[in-house]
């Protein structure tokens, strides 16, 4: 069964990219623009693995993360933080997150990150 990456990012080319590259690894890839209602997208997507960024609108990707952490039934799966925060190890840190690409990225370490933390 093919692993699935949950990918929250306002910046829809930026999402476009990150489906396009992940899908031609074989993962299923799902994509939102806004995470205010993260734990029932989580739900409903059933992902493997999160890819969060940090200034996304709404609750804010540091928001969404520590929900998803300290949430008994979706604290096991991954959330790997993406953002160009100069801040972006601390923040990381200091929610919980479990991972951490700094932007912008090359598609080698999206794909190793993806890789090394997945479910």
């Amino acid at each position: 069964m093919e692993k699935c990456v949950l990918i929250y990012d306002d910046d829809e080319s930026i999402l476009f990219l990150c489906k396009s590259i992940l899908g031609k690894e074989k993962y299923r890839v799902e994509t939102l623009l806004s995470c205010e209602n993260v734990i029932s997208d989580i739900e409903a997507i059933q992902p493997d693995i999160i890819l969060m960024d940090l200034w996304i609108p709404q609750i804010g990707g540091d928001n969404a993360t520590a929900m998803i952490k300290d949430n008994p039934a979706t604290r096991h799966i991954p959330v790997i933080i993406f953002s160009a925060n100069a801040d972006l190890k601390e923040i990381s840190m200091k929610i919980k997150a479990d991972g951490y690409l700094e932007k912008p990225f090359n598609m080698s370490l999206l794909v190793e990150t993806i890789e090394k933390n997945i479910l």
